[in-house]
């Protein structure tokens, strides 16, 4: 599955290239300030049986200029095995000896910066704090967690339906800037990987109003 949603990516991100349609003019005073969207990865990652997010996610944002818009939001998740693994291209994910000995629940808000660099061509700084809960197999919590997760993304925004909707294939790299002190059996599994992952797809959408 994890390989599958991977291609689609690709195929997302290829197609962009085919679109020309970009960034907002200086002088377009006309243009819908206000959006909302979500990740399509809502949707395919979701779809994962052996490892399903459980993932929510709502982007509300706003256009400050035509060139930068600010952007919120609220997502929650959960993961039995490290951020550290490559979900597409490490071969150690989900494999029985790296598993968490239960899962990890989060809940938390990203607050996005998205400067347009030329055309529908986009650079984004994504930060999140995120409240852990941590889990054992039988789903019974164990202890609680802070986490601050960044992304550093570059991506593409293309414009649909007479500007109604968007489309924004991206990659970005991850990081984990800041995490407390994982509970016993979640530490020792995680301090074995990096606090950066590269690279990473991204397909969100939305409707602008």
């Amino acid at each position: 599955m994890q390989k599958k949603i991977l291609w689609m990516s690709m195929a997302f991100l290829m197609a962009s290239s085919l679109q020309l349609k970009a960034q907002y003019s200086k002088q377009d005073s006309t243009f819908k300030r206000w959006f909302v969207g979500t990740s399509l990865f809502v949707l395919l990652g979701n779809l994962d049986t052996e490892n399903p997010p459980n993932f929510g996610q709502l982007n509300i944002g706003y256009r400050i200029t035509g060139k930068d818009m600010i952007t919120l939001a609220p997502k929650t998740w959960k993961y039995a095995w490290p951020n550290g693994i490559h979900p597409f291209l490490n071969s150690a994910y989900k494999k029985p000896e790296e598993k968490f000995p239960g899962y990890v629940r989060e809940f938390g808000v990203t607050a996005s910066y998205t400067r347009f660099l030329w055309k529908g061509l986009y650079a984004q700084l994504d930060v999140m704090p995120t409240w852990q809960i941590f889990a054992d197999e039988k789903g019974k919590k164990v202890d609680d967690g802070f986490q601050i997760f960044n992304s550093y993304r570059v991506g593409y925004h293309i414009k649909l339906f007479k500007d109604k909707f968007f489309f924004q294939p991206s990659i970005c790299m991850t990081h984990r800037a800041y995490h407390s002190t994982l509970p016993n059996g979640f530490k020792q599994l995680d301090d074995k990987w990096s606090k950066f992952i590269f690279p990473e797809p991204g397909l969100n959408v939305g409707f602008n109003f």
